[in-house]
């Protein structure tokens, strides 16, 4: 599993060499980590096995044990889960104007969707670097998360987007 201490080190080295980089480098990179990390996870626990009602726990232990943080699950309006966490590894508080954690956005896209065997992508929507008092990070199709996009560029709030407010 990649540690969370190299992330953050990435972050701090792209954001002063290559800050026009930085977004898609990280994502990319969290994208390539989502494979070890799904294998990590199968090692100890079964993917096909998992109780829908002990995933939350069973995935909170995991990113816990592995320096990431604690993560509560939550669905939210129509076709999204929230994975939330008031101390995820990657963010730093208080530090940006918008939702920071690139690299763990890119990564949980390609664990999520090995765990559910389904194409799926994730949007960071609220961020502790902004102040935000949690990292919450939309799960869901990528049509979903394209619509939410949308409709935030529009104004909107995510929860409106997704029928949940």
């Amino acid at each position: 599993m990649t540690a969370p201490s190299i992330v953050r080190q990435l972050h701090a080295s792209l954001a002063s060499r290559a800050p026009d980089q930085l977004i898609a480098v990280l994502q990319e990179a969290g994208y390539a980590a989502g494979e070890g990390l799904f294998k990590a996870f199968t090692a100890v626990n079964s993917a096909t096995d998992l109780d829908a009602d002990l995933l939350g726990e069973t995935l909170s232990e995991f990113f816990t044990n592995g320096g990431w943080g604690a993560v509560t699950l939550t669905p939210v309006g129509t076709g999204a889960l929230a994975l939330d966490s008031t101390d995820w590894a990657e963010a730093e508080p208080g530090t940006a104007q918008a939702p920071m954690c690139f690299f763990s956005a890119g990564m949980l896209a390609d664990f999520l969707g090995r765990l559910s065997d389904e194409t799926v992508a994730v949007m960071e929507v609220e961020c502790r670097s902004r102040g935000d008092d949690r990292c919450r990070f939309l799960s869901a199709t990528p049509h979903v998360l394209e619509k939410v996009y949308s409709e935030m560029t529009a104004g909107r709030s995510y929860a409106e987007a997704l029928g949940a407010a």
